[in-house]
């Protein structure tokens, strides 16, 4: 057990996940204070004592991404020179995510940079749900813990009208992660195939699977401009009911992705609240799962220095179900 005592604290991106991450702990917010200046800088200011503690700084990276990701660079700073003895960060939302390598020359690779400024400021443990590549765990040097919010939304999918239902890959990218929901719910898996016109812009080729006849569950890591939406009717053309469910853990939500929503083909749209969905960005069709017990569990397990590797993605795993007593005491 730590001798050092749990401190959480969170930035102004998701105050709800925070606060109900607090809650599953049964420990309160830390006070501090946010300020955006007239000149567009922001100040944070840390209200009470860290000495010696171990402190979760939470913070989304979503819209306005840049002033939420600086506003969580600023608290770590403010943090460390408070002297607190560990701070992980937890971001649900890593920022910069697809920008994980050189798809040109002369590109920045962004989310390198993110981990590197981590880095710099001394970070002692980062936490991200679902990043768009598994290789943005290697770009730090300091411990990461890659949590999948997959068995969480798939848990949702444990139900009888579900049966006669098939994982959709929007691509061949996205095969591994739907691969995981395929196993977690037993159900056959099906590839899309397609070609990236230009930026936001997809067309279908093919369909890889047996689709015909079935309740197709779309999964994706992000939903930002909703391009994927455009292409469901290649689904209902290849035999797929047209009853559509998607499955994304992150939504960005652009207004295009809304309007794309009203297709009378989307049944549901099912996301995690690692991003505020503020009331502008609601949506009949909208089915938010709160990862608020997932992260609180990931916090309690760092904390006390236990095992969570029963949490993290795995290369094989069996039907969905409860971790058992063994599985949380494993070492990692």
């Amino acid at each position: 057990m730590s001798i050092h005592p749990l401190c959480l604290f969170s930035g102004t991106a998701n105050r709800p996940l925070a606060e109900a991450i607090a809650k599953q702990l049964g420990r309160p917010l830390g006070k501090c204070t946010t300020t955006h200046l007239p000149d567009s800088e922001i100040h944070v200011e840390i209200g009470e004592c860290v000495r010696d503690q171990d402190v979760f700084i939470l913070q989304t990276c979503s819209e306005p991404v840049n002033d939420h990701l600086i506003e969580l660079l600023l608290y770590v700073d403010a943090l460390r020179r408070a002297s607190a003895h560990s701070i992980t960060a937890v971001m649900p939302y890593f920022p910069y995510g697809r920008q994980e390598r050189m798809a040109a020359g002369r590109e920045a690779i962004s989310a390198k940079m993110v981990a590197t400024m981590l880095e710099a400021l001394r970070t002692s443990r980062v936490v991200f749900v679902d990043a768009h590549s598994p290789a943005t765990q290697g770009f730090f040097n300091i411990p990461v813990d890659p949590i999948s919010a997959t068995p969480t939304i798939a848990g949702y999918f444990l139900d009888k009208r579900f049966e006669n239902a098939a994982i959709v890959s929007p691509d061949v990218g996205r095969a591994k992660m739907a691969g995981k929901y395929a196993e977690l719910l037993q159900l056959p898996l099906v590839v899309m195939h397609k070609r990236r016109e230009e930026v936001g812009e997809v067309k279908a080729t093919h369909i890889v699977g047996d689709i015909e006849g079935k309740i197709p569950i779309v999964i994706d890591d992000i939903i930002a401009s909703g391009s994927v939406l455009t292409e469901l009717e290649t689904l209902v053309e290849e035999g797929a009911l047209e009853e559509i469910y998607l499955a994304i853990t992150h939504p960005v939500l652009l207004p295009q992705a809304l309007e794309r929503l009203d297709n009378p083909l989307i049944k549901e749209l099912v996301v995690t609240d690692t991003i505020f969905i503020p009331p502008e960005k609601q949506h009949p069709k909208l089915k938010v799962i709160s990862i608020a017990p997932l992260l609180a569990e990931v916090i309690g397990h760092i904390h006390e220095g236990t095992s969570i590797s029963y949490l993290l993605p795995k290369k094989k795993r069996g039907p969905l179900r409860k971790a058992s007593a063994a599985d949380r005491e494993e070492c990692t």
